[in-house]
């Protein structure tokens, strides 16, 4: 038998020849930045394991290890992982594909040899794991060799929703998710049919995408919010905005026509 058996829920040490109990790998979305939005289940997880990881930016703690701080206990192990770059990218000769998977593979590789030592890991993301969330990459990585399971969150779309006050869809209507990042022809022509939609990834792609809205008459429409449920929460008029600071936990709702009754 090889030292490491995929299909099991032990790792033979390779000295002592003994069976070591592997740990868990759990996936917790803590929502868009309110800490009263964290679910029953992510907290529970939270406040149980021995280890628990967080992304965050270089000299910086992360929205999300900020939004579950004050539920944390003394005695557990915070693993961060620093995001190699954030906000612009740099140009060439910088490759951020091959930056990101490296950072990937390494900090899925530290979070193994937590999981190899048979300790639980919990592993923070903003938002939902599985809805543009971080975690999705660690899983990919890691979901084969350990047990592992998500926690769904509040994810950042309903968040804004409920921050402007506005429903995203009524009845038989579709709403589309886009992210900013497209290139500017791209979301002219998702956006050119929709019955609804939300525009993640703001930041610097802010005016790119605002011009698309007034070109296709739907500046008016278009509802902004940045940071959702956070204690910094804005809500202005899209034409109000000032492009150069829109950080990235903004978002553009365009909400479905509103239904009144047969």
């Amino acid at each position: 038998m090889s030292p490491f058996d995929a299909s099991a829920t032990h790792q033979i040490h390779p000295h002592a020849g003994t069976a070591v109990a592997l740990g868990r790998l759990f996936g917790i979305g803590v929502g868009p930045g309110d800490p009263e939005l964290l679910t029953l289940k992510a907290l529970r997880l939270l406040r149980s394991a021995p280890v628990v990881a967080y992304y965050a930016g270089p000299g910086k703690r992360g929205n999300a290890l900020t939004t579950v701080q004050e539920f944390l206990r003394d005695d557990q192990i915070l693993l961060p992982l620093i995001y190699p770059v954030t906000g612009r990218i740099p140009g060439p000769p910088f490759d951020y594909e091959q930056a990101m998977r490296g950072f990937y593979d390494a900090s899925a590789e530290r979070i193994a040899g937590h999981l190899s030592a048979g300790q639980d890991v919990v592993t923070l993301c903003e938002g939902d794991p599985f809805f543009y969330g971080s975690f999705m990459y660690l899983h990919d990585r890691l979901a084969g060799r350990f047990t592992s399971e998500v926690v769904p969150g509040v994810c950042s779309v309903v968040a804004s929703a409920a921050a402007l006050g506005t429903p995203l869809v009524y009845r038989d209507q579709s709403l589309m998710v886009l992210a900013g990042t497209l290139p500017e022809a791209d979301l002219e022509q998702r956006l050119g049919a929709v019955d609804a939609a939300a525009i993640m990834k703001l930041g610097s792609n802010f005016e790119k995408v605002r011009r698309v809205l007034e070109r296709l008459g739907l500046a008016e429409r278009a509802l902004y919010v940045e940071r959702a449920t956070m204690a910094e929460q804005r809500i202005r008029p899209l034409a109000e905005v000032e492009p150069e600071s829109v950080p990235y936990f903004a978002m553009i709702v365009l909400p479905g026509t509103r239904w009144r009754g047969v």
